[in-house]
C-alpha cells in the first residue's frame, strides 16, 4: 500500500529537520515544496508532500507517523 503525509511548519530549521527525519525513515518526496505567509499568525509557513510504499492494507486507524 502507498501512504501519504503532507508535512507543515513554521520556515524554520525544525521543517528542515521534519522532512529530513521522514527522508530517512524511508519516505520520499512527492511534487514540490510549499511556501506561504501565515496572515493569522504572522510567519511564513513551509509545507511538503511525503509518499512511502509498505506491505498491508490501509485504514483509518492507521497511525502515519509511525511508519
Amino acid at each position: 500500500m502507498q501512504l501519504y503525509r503532507f508535512l507543515t511548519a513554521d520556515d524554520t530549521d525544525a521543517f528542515c529537520h521534519k522532512v529530513t527525519r521522514a527522508l530517512n525513515a524511508g519516505w520520499v518526496l512527492h511534487g514540490s515544496p510549499t511556501y506561504a505567509f501565515d496572515a493569522a499568525n504572522g510567519v511564513m509557513r513551509c509545507g511538503q508532500a511525503v509518499i512511502k510504499d509498505v506491505p498491508g492494507t490501509y485504514s483509518p486507524d492507521l497511525k502515519l507517523g509511525e511508519q
